[in-house]
């Protein structure tokens, strides 16, 4: 087996490889951390946008329920006009039949 021995030359291209190598490492190293900050903001977005819907949803059911309590004493009060109003033709037509 022969024996290869190394240069200055290719020491020095060695060097620089590596060198180039534990940059892009680094370079990658910072991507990933940017990436990970970028994930962790669309995660606290995403919850903060969930809350707010789960906020408006109650909301809009609240405001259901209101509004189904409207309309049954709305009706309750119709049906309450309606029987005075009744009351009063009733009258009306007794007081017409006396004279």
């Amino acid at each position: 087996m022969a024996v290869q021995r190394w240069t200055d030359e290719m020491i020095d291209q060695l060097a620089s490889t590596v060198s180039e190598v534990r940059d892009g490492i680094a370079e990658v190293k910072d991507s990933v951390v940017e990436i990970k900050d970028s994930i962790d903001g669309l995660r606290i977005t995403a919850q903060a946008l969930l809350q707010i819907a789960n906020q408006h949803e109650r909301s809009i059911e609240q405001f259901e329920e209101e509004m189904e309590l409207i309309k049954q004493r709305q009706a309750e009060n119709d049906e309450r006009f309606n029987v005075l109003l009744e009351e009063v033709r009733y009258l009306i037509r007794q007081n017409h039949s006396h004279q």
